[in-house]
């Protein structure tokens, strides 16, 4: 009787042993399917923006050499801006972040370079209002190239003829949240609703989700007249994002 009562102890104690080792591998291989699952995640918005970038070089080339072209007798001066953005769209962009500094001065040039096709009458509002002491503005947090297509679009659907016509950006860093505000008088000309290239407002959106996740907003305001887009991205939040996710 008492070596039955062994016997019995001893296959509980096999059973409960290997349902301890049966729950562990389940939470092993469960964890490792997690990780599984999150490279895929990762390869798969690679590639996605991957995509997303590879369309946006060619299309910004041509707007800049056909204001260049256009205006011949500007040539040497919008060579000489020229110079820095070619070389932040050769060099800097294949980055994976850049600074806001960075970012924000490329943009400078590339409006300069904009400018050219304009009448000097033209009512051009750029406006910053950014620290050099703000902490973030030095921090890698700006996917290359983000600000292009809410310039380029202004430029190109904006109302270039008109007396009250106008393009008005701002860039603001406070409170480690960057805006980028972008306002322009609409063209009575009929646009495209859809970028010949492909690359419009709808990837510039799904590249943002793809980065910055839920740390960002991008809202467009419009009525008869007045074209907005207002882009937000809490660089506090997406800096501590990043930290969590390495």
């Amino acid at each position: 009787m008492e070596t039955l009562l062994y016997i019995i102890i001893f296959l509980l104690l096999v059973i409960i042993g290997w349902l301890i080792y049966s729950v562990r591998l389940s939470s092993i291989q469960r964890n490792e399917l997690i990780k599984e699952k999150q490279l895929f995640d990762s390869k798969i918005r690679y590639l996605q923006l991957e995509n997303l970038e590879s369309r946006l070089d060619p299309h910004l080339f041509k707007n800049i050499l056909n204001s260049i072209q256009s205006h011949a007798y500007q040539t040497y001066y919008a060579l000489d801006k020229m110079a820095g953005v070619l070389d932040y769209i050769l060099y800097d962009s294949q980055r994976k972040m850049v600074s806001l500094k960075e970012e924000h001065e490329f943009t400078l040039r590339l409006i300069d370079i904009n400018k050219i096709k304009l009448n000097p009458l033209f009512r051009l509002d750029i406006r910053s209002s950014i620290g050099e002491n703000e902490g973030l503005y030095h921090e890698d947090l700006i996917a290359p190239l983000l600000c292009v297509e809410l310039i380029e679009n202004a430029f190109k659907h904006a109302d270039l003829a008109s007396s009250d016509a106008f393009i008005s950006i701002l860039f603001k860093l406070k409170n480690n949240q960057f805006d980028l505000l972008v306002s322009n008088k609409k063209s009575r000309k009929k646009t495209l609703t859809k970028d010949k290239g492909g690359y419009g407002l709808t990837a510039l959106n799904k590249r943002l989700e793809l980065i910055y996740g839920n740390t960002f907003k991008l809202e467009k305001s419009e009525d008869d007249s007045i074209y907005s887009m207002h882009l937000k991205i809490n660089l506090h939040d997406f800096k501590t994002k990043m930290h969590i996710t390495r």
